[in-house]
């Protein structure tokens, strides 16, 4: 297996894995989305709240509240015993008077570095007279719990292959034209592939100039894998934590196989 990394933005890691199948990179994408463990509130105690939303709204609304999460101070209720951090839970206050709109960042959390990650994030509006009080408590939790604890968008393609059959074929600008992610280029009124890691595998251009002419599909063996978090963890802790995981259900499967020998 070898890997390529392609970009790396704050919001957003590409990276190229070859020499695999689908179902390593669909066992990681799987870990990510489902077993990385994030922080979100969980329960909300309303004290008061006479807004123009009801409790339930309000719970659903604070339960996504994206908030950034220190995995080394925190453990899952379920394994809080056998981690050296026995902390599962997070209170977080909130106390708000009209007229006023409410944010995210209003919420006053016990822990300084579990915080909002987007601070405008819009609560609710107070009118004159109204009131918000509630205690919040957030706990660590996994995506196949509830998507409010997944930690990002983890998804995956074959690394394109494109052969142009017919390089002077009419059509080629307009292939240009109607490639999404800007491919191709035209040179002497020739089509050639210009990015080829760009290629989304839409099909656009075959579509207009057809089968005979240009040939575009996904590689079984090498693919092109993206994570964009929404916050919560940084990519190189989301993967890091989905391989960790990965590797001790290995290791659980690995004893089970042994006792039935």
């Amino acid at each position: 297996m070898d890997i390529k990394l392609l970009n790396k933005e704050k919001e957003k890691v590409s990276f190229v894995i070859k020499d695999t199948d689908t179902v390593f990179v669909n066992t990681l994408r799987r870990s990510i989305s489902s077993n990385v463990p994030t922080l979100a509130i969980d329960t909300v105690k309303f004290i008061k709240n006479n807004s123009a939303l009801y409790d339930e709204i309000l719970a659903h609304r604070l339960g996504l509240v994206v908030l950034k999460t220190d995995l080394k101070s925190y453990s899952l209720k379920s394994e809080s015993k056998s981690k050296k951090s026995p902390t599962t839970e997070l209170l977080l206050t909130l106390d708000c008077k009209g007229p006023c709109t409410v944010y995210a960042e209003n919420l006053i959390s016990k822990d300084p570095k579990v915080k909002p990650v987007y601070p405008k994030t819009v609560i609710v509006k107070l009118d004159k007279g109204q009131e918000l009080k509630i205690e919040a408590t957030a706990v660590l939790g996994t995506g196949k719990e509830h998507a409010k604890f997944s930690p990002g968008l983890a998804y995956y393609q074959g690394y394109p292959q494109i052969k142009i059959l017919k390089p002077t074929a009419q059509g080629a600008t307009e292939a240009v034209k109607i490639c999404p992610t800007k491919v191709f280029r035209a040179e002497n009124k020739q089509l050639k592939v210009h990015d080829l890691e760009k290629c989304v595998l839409c099909n656009a251009c075959v579509d207009l100039l057809g089968d005979g002419v240009i040939e575009v599909k996904g590689s079984n063996n090498d693919f092109i894998f993206h994570l964009e978090p929404w916050g919560q963890l940084k990519s190189d802790e989301i993967l890091e934590k989905a391989i960790d995981v990965i590797d001790e259900k290995l290791d659980d499967f690995a004893a089970e196989i042994k006792k039935i020998k």
